[in-house]
């Protein structure tokens, strides 16, 4: 290429400079530069990068000099700092619904707007073999339809399957057709929010939809989807099985205040019952997910209200003891 047309990319090249070389740990001196051009095929003088260094900081560039011996420019501030691109790289690596090819791909986009001295920081922390990840690379794009179908305002069909002991699909009865509403991640899944004519307000697991189309239907909207609060439905749905719901009253020991907390907010209220407990009530949907975190807690909590669902936790202790009864 000739070196009049490189000459032209001098601007672009000095970019990707800062933002790939530098950070405030790692500023660059002016000889460094002017190698980093060479290099490149594009000649350059200090009054000339001196000028084009201006226009970067003009452009929005937080380009700064750092005076001494060891000093430089750098480029001081990024859109994403250090601390937020490892909670990134955090929250891609734990997610189960994507795979292990799909987080290290996003991993290496993430790395990308970090400098490369912050992005080996970043390497460094990453663990994704070995994690529970699930076996559906398309959800990654399901995800992506659903969103374009919400916002096109459009119904969609799909197909849904449940896992054989052999590890193949078993496809359920279909296609479905629903009304998204939104998407919500709730332990470690993502699930759409829909509206089926045959459940009424239900959802879905995104990883186990497949041939995701929108009909261009127009979405059915109902007054429980127009006032449904995300926050407070995945609040109420535990794991987000399916069930009645119930308002609830259960008594906690004292110490089980932040396992509460965590599960229903800070804005829950609880009731001091004597010195060492305290009351809570709540709408939950009661389903064997709810029933199995309240008996995860054992003996600090206890369900006091209403007597069916009382029952009903007695009916799953005595069942599951059962299984352990010897002759």
């Amino acid at each position: 290429m000739p070196k009049s047309e490189n000459q032209k990319q001098k601007l672009l090249c000095l970019k990707d400079f800062f933002e790939r070389e530098t950070d405030e740990d790692h500023p660059a001196a002016m000889a460094d530069i002017i190698s980093y051009l060479a290099a490149k095929d594009i000649k350059a003088e200090r009054k000339s990068i001196y000028s084009d260094i201006q226009t970067l900081q003009d452009y929005g560039m937080d380009i700064v000099l750092q005076k001494g011996k060891t000093g430089g420019y750098y480029l001081a501030s990024r859109e994403f700092e250090l601390p937020e691109l490892k909670l990134l790289v955090d929250a891609v690596q734990s997610s189960k619904f994507l795979t292990d090819r799909k987080s290290m791909a996003l991993i290496k986009k993430l790395e990308g707007l970090s400098s490369r001295h912050e992005g080996s920081r970043l390497r460094r922390q990453v663990v994704v073999s070995g994690r529970v990840k699930t076996m559906n690379e398309s959800i990654y794009y399901n995800v992506d339809r659903i969103h374009d179908a919400i916002a096109d305002n459009s119904q969609i069909s799909f197909r849904y399957y449940d896992w054989n002991l052999d590890g193949s699909r078993h496809y359920r009865e279909g296609p479905y057709k629903a009304s998204p509403y939104a998407l919500c991640w709730d332990d470690e899944n993502y699930y759409l929010i829909a509206h089926s004519e045959r459940h009424g307000l239900t959802h879905y697991r995104v990883d186990k939809m497949d041939s995701i189309r929108a009909t261009g239907q127009e979405r059915i909207r109902t007054e429980e989807l127009d006032s449904l609060d995300l926050a407070s439905y995945t609040k109420k749905v535990f794991g987000m099985f399916n069930g009645d719901e119930t308002t609830v009253r259960m008594r906690f020991h004292r110490s089980m205040a932040g396992v509460v907390i965590d599960r229903f907010g800070h804005d829950c209220m609880l009731i001091p019952d004597g010195e060492e407990h305290f009351c809570f009530t709540t709408s939950v949907v009661v389903s064997p997910q709810f029933l199995g975190w309240v008996a995860g807690l054992g003996q600090n909590v206890r369900i006091l209200y209403p007597e069916s669902v009382v029952q009903e936790y007695r009916d799953l202790l005595e069942k599951t003891l059962s299984q352990y009864q010897t002759e």
